[in-house]
């Protein structure tokens, strides 16, 4: 987040408005066919979880040797789509101006090398995930996403072209696969030698991973057409008034996706072993994402003109505001569902998520094109966070349904969420700043009293206060 924040003005600047649209919409295309691996690297995760837990680890490197090969496949022939429909993407989908459509169709080229790198890599990173070794995972990401930002800006000084920046890009994504393979194979030390490749394996794998798969082809849609909408409807100087406030607020998604990778493999295991415990753990997690993901959106939502002013400049803060309060207000009802998400997949029922997001999809598309086309960057930001608020929704009572005893849950879960919306929409119709401050502040201090007297329980007050004393005592 933060070199997102430091890096998209003097990327903006560097480049221009149409090559920063045209960059974003890059990151969209590879993102989306970086996914086309057949679920693999979620089915590994699960699969993998399984085998450690049931005593059955020497049998893991014929899994995971045979899901790399078959995503390194799976990844060439997505490059290959990619390569082949490049000038037509170029030429027909982008409203791209004469003087760059040369160097678009170039860079888009260099990008689909990256598609295999990328797709073997969710496979190696899924292994970690499943060993519980998230901190060689961050240790990996962290420095791989501040790239995605701060490697462009290494080219400034050089060139403009976009093809230089899509090399960098793609440099990136190579150190991470190298990256990960290291990771796995100090933690597995027997995958060096245990070579093995049997598709008989993975038969499992492609069962759960065809219902991710169908999520994977889907989600990129749902969560990107609308800047491929405004780019066809509006401009690529749109684009960038709606995919810089974008690329701002669904950086928050980090956390409850860190979350929710984390108890990913515990409700694959739990679910099974100790249904309680895995109502115990959705419950938490939902509440400590709320918890986190409120006074974020608020700020956003309370401050946008000011901080978009502040950050990209005045015409940011004049076209984007209201787009970012209504991205912000989607963002965080998206954030709570991705615990239950992860309850639903992890525990064998990828099947509902996938045909549900197929059921939207058409909707959708209808409903943003329209949106867009009547009520410009705001019509897409309200289409947009009202298709992520219905699919939360739907989400949930998935969720609920396979833990029938932590219904009650719901009504509370439901009743906070909409004295959040509402509180949302009173921060953003008050026109001072200093009323706004005000209602931030007392908002947030009666916040944090309510969660350390009524919110949280016993438990988790006193690990609160070992952190808090072990933290103390490292620093003393």
């Amino acid at each position: 987040m933060a070199a997102a924040f430091l890096a998209i003005p003097p990327l903006i600047r560097g480049i221009g408005l149409d090559r920063f649209g045209i960059l974003t919409l890059g990151w969209v295309v590879v993102g989306y066919f970086s996914l086309f691996d057949l679920g693999l690297g979620r089915a590994l995760t699960k699969m993998v979880a399984d085998k450690v837990a049931s005593g059955q680890g020497h049998s893991l490197h014929a899994v995971i040797w045979s899901a790399a090969l078959l995503a390194f496949l799976l990844g060439t022939l997505a490059a290959g789509v990619m390569a082949l429909t490049s000038p037509w993407i170029v030429g027909h989908i982008f409203t791209v101006p004469d003087i760059l459509k040369h160097e678009t169709t170039d860079a888009l080229y260099l990008l689909a090398v990256s598609v295999p790198v990328v797709t073997v890599t969710s496979g190696f990173r899924g292994v970690l995930e499943a060993l519980q070794r998230f901190d060689v995972v961050n240790r990996i990401r962290i420095p791989m996403a501040i790239s995605v930002f701060v490697g462009p800006l290494l080219v400034l000084p050089f060139s403009r072209s976009l093809v230089w920046v899509f090399a960098v890009l793609v440099a990136g994504r190579l150190v991470s696969l190298l990256a990960y393979l290291c990771g796995v194979l100090f933690i597995l030390p027997e995958l060096r030698h245990d070579i093995a490749f049997q598709l008989s394996e993975l038969k499992a794998a492609f069962r759960f991973g065809g219902w991710i798969t169908a999520s994977n082809l889907i989600v990129p849609i749902l969560a990107y057409v609308d800047r491929f909408v405004i780019g066809a409807a509006l401009s690529l100087s749109a684009v960038a008034f709606y995919t810089t406030p974008f690329e701002a607020v669904t950086k928050l998604q980090a956390i409850p996706g860190a979350m929710a990778g984390v108890m990913f493999p515990a409700f694959a295991t739990s679910y099974i072993q100790d249904a309680d415990r895995t109502g115990v753990l959705m419950q938490r997690g939902v509440k400590y994402v709320f918890l986190l993901m409120f006074p974020a959106a608020l700020i956003l939502i309370a401050f946008a003109p000011e901080g978009l002013e502040l950050w990209v400049g005045a015409s940011f803060a004049r076209n984007s505001s209201m787009v970012l309060r209504w991205l912000a207000a989607g963002v965080f009802v998206n954030c709570l569902a991705q615990i239950p998400l992860a309850l639903v997949q992890g525990t064998g029922y990828p099947d509902r998520i996938a045909k549900l997001q197929a059921i939207e999809l058409p909707i959708y598309l209808s409903a943003i094109w329209w949106a867009t086309k009547h009520y410009g960057l705001n019509g897409a930001a309200v289409a947009w966070s009202a298709r992520v608020t219905i699919d939360a929704i739907v989400i949930f009572l998935f969720a609920y349904q396979l833990l029938p005893e932590r219904r009650r849950d719901a009504g509370r879960l439901a009743a906070a969420a909409a004295v959040a919306l509402g509180l949302f929409a009173i921060a953003a119709l008050l026109r001072s700043i200093d009323a706004r401050a005000l209602l931030v502040a007392c908002l947030l201090t009666a916040l944090a009293a309510a969660v350390w007297f009524r919110i949280l329980v016993d438990d988790e007050r006193v690990a609160i206060k070992s952190i808090i004393l072990r933290r103390t005592n490292v620093a003393a």
